[in-house]
């Protein structure tokens, strides 16, 4: 579809603008509209409907697909053919000294020298010309056919359309001649005659071959339909040649209900049953679907999703740029897959077997029954015959392992399998019997007892008493004070001296330090200590 192609879409905008293409292809949405409200075929590709970036397009165009940079001065008129302005009645001064126009001299005077110019004798003035100017283009300039006037081309017609008309009247003449004298015979006739009729007769096949041709060229015309071979927005008209029979009726004739198959003119195509109700052995027509559902449809279509498919997957294929190549592709893939598809037959034959290429199977294995006789009484137990064996698989049954009597997952407790024999749930371990089912016993019942035991005996934790300490680390006097006045000093020092460790142009020489330490100078050491391992370090200063 024709857009800008500056515009910036987003991803969703850019899917409703697919699918809004995808309606319009279907029919389902209106044609778009250019600057000029022509429609646009939404079937041309988006490399020819896309403008190019520096033409700036705003609105949705074709307009850079035609010859948009046409010179305004430019024009394809032509000469007026005979054309006269002006009759003088005497000699003007500066006209053809022969025939007395102004329009041109002696020199270039088309008219029959007089013997006596017009210069002279001031009669028979030649009317002014019309003398026009016009500046062509290109195609202008090489056009062999500008200026010509179409309807003096029906005199030529007129001409030969009367010529074919004598030529039917003589030859219906002669024919008529022919047949006069053929009745005017006698009966006998002589060899001479016989030579003469010879004659004649290949004159009545000549005129024969001429009336078949008028016929012919009668008939030419019989399929022509003029129709627009392009779509809507432009393009040329064309004849093309209808081959549907005129005897049958009109697709658009056999339901004239408005609600029934929708039919579209321009395609001539009506997808859905005209008639549903009807026989389906009267009708010869159900509508195009059928045809658009089988045959070479379906491999188009089958060509197409999988030329989608391979774009989306990052090959460089296109249907409409390139549809050999996509074709080409689409037949390798086919046939890739093919090999897949045997190669991975083969290996599941080689690995499970194939049961269909075996043989047979009995009978009675199939449907668990064969016609031997097996008397029992009341209790179940067999009197006469032999018991019927159960069918037996191709994996190993009843096969005991490690002292067991039984097979593994023939007992189920707390949601896990084991042997039915020891009640054990490890596979591959050693059976231990009824032994081993006692000794499990006692020992969930000692689990069991211990775990009460120490659920009594529990007692609540003895809490210990928290040291308290001092600001600087040790234990804390009963009898500490911290005066406020002198902490707010010491936390002013310690700024202070935080500063001169930062800055060392303050610093001074001669450095007196004060070796009393006092309890307010480790509380404010500790307040103003950065601590590293602190979440909140960054919070604090």
């Amino acid at each position: 579809m024709a857009t800008a192609s500056g515009s910036f879409k987003s991803r969703e905008d850019h899917r409703k603008q697919l699918e809004l293409e995808e309606a319009r292809k279907a029919g389902l949405a209106p044609a778009e509209v250019d600057e000029d409200g022509k429609e646009i075929n939404p079937h041309i590709p988006q490399y020819m409907s896309s403008a190019p970036w520096y033409l700036n397009a705003e609105r949705p165009s074709l307009k850079h697909q035609r010859k948009w940079k046409s010179d305004p001065n430019y024009t394809k008129s032509w000469y007026d053919r005979g054309a006269k302005i002006y009759q003088a009645d005497r000699y003007r001064k500066g006209a053809c000294e022969n025939c007395g126009a102004m329009t041109h001299d002696k020199q270039s005077c088309m008219e029959r020298p007089r013997k006596l110019g017009a210069k002279w004798t001031s009669l028979h003035i030649a009317p002014d010309e019309k003398i026009e100017t016009f500046e062509l283009d290109y195609d202008g300039k090489r056009d062999r056919w500008n200026g010509f006037d179409a309807s003096t081309y029906a005199r030529v017609v007129d001409q030969y359309a009367a010529r074919d008309e004598a030529r039917r009247k003589y030859l219906k003449e002669q024919q008529l001649k022919k047949l006069e004298e053929k009745n005017n015979k006698k009966d006998g006739v002589d060899s001479g005659s016989e030579e003469k009729n010879n004659e004649d007769d290949d004159d009545n096949d000549d005129l024969r071959v001429d009336e078949a041709k008028v016929d012919e060229s009668k008939q030419m015309d019989f399929a022509k339909v003029e129709k627009r071979v392009r779509t809507t927005g432009g393009g040329s008209t064309g004849t093309v040649r209808n081959l549907r029979i005129r005897e049958d009726t009109a697709k658009y004739l056999l339901n004239l209900d408005v609600n029934s198959a929708y039919y579209d003119p321009k395609t001539r195509s009506m997808r859905e049953d005209p008639l549903p109700d009807s026989d389906p052995n009267e009708k010869f027509y159900e509508g195009d679907n059928p045809n658009r559902m089988s045959g070479q449809a379906l491999d188009f279509n089958q060509l197409n999703i999988h030329a989608w498919e391979a774009f989306g997957k990052g090959q460089d294929i296109h249907m409409q740029a390139a549809p050999s190549q996509a074709e080409l592709l689409y037949k390798n893939f086919k046939v890739n897959k093919e090999k897949l598809k045997g190669r991975t037959k083969d290996t599941i034959m080689e690995k499970y077997g194939n049961a269909a290429s075996e043989e047979a199977l009995p009978r009675e294995l199939l449907l668990g029954q064969s016609e031997r006789e097996v008397e029992y009484d009341r209790a179940g137990r067999i009197i006469k015959g032999q018991e019927t064996s159960l069918p037996r698989s191709k994996y190993e049954e009843d096969v005991y392992i490690n002292n067991h009597t039984t097979v593994w997952g023939s007992w189920w407790k707390d949601s896990q399998w084991g042997y039915n024999c020891c009640k054990q749930t490890v596979r591959n371990s050693y059976c231990t019997g009824s032994a081993g089912i006692e000794a499990a016993e006692a020992a969930t019942e000692l689990m069991k007892a211990n775990l009460a035991r120490k659920e009594a005996s529990e007692d609540t934790p003895v809490q210990q008493e928290e040291k308290r300490l001092a600001t600087w680390g040790s234990e804390v006097p009963d009898d500490l004070v911290l005066d406020k006045k002198l902490l707010a000093e010491a936390l002013k020092k310690e700024d202070e001296r935080k500063k001169e460790e930062r800055d060392d142009r303050k610093r001074k020489y001669n450095v007196k330090w004060d070796d009393q330490v006092t309890v307010e100078d480790m509380e404010a050491y500790r307040m103003k200590k950065i601590h590293h391992d602190d979440p909140m370090k960054d919070f604090l200063h």
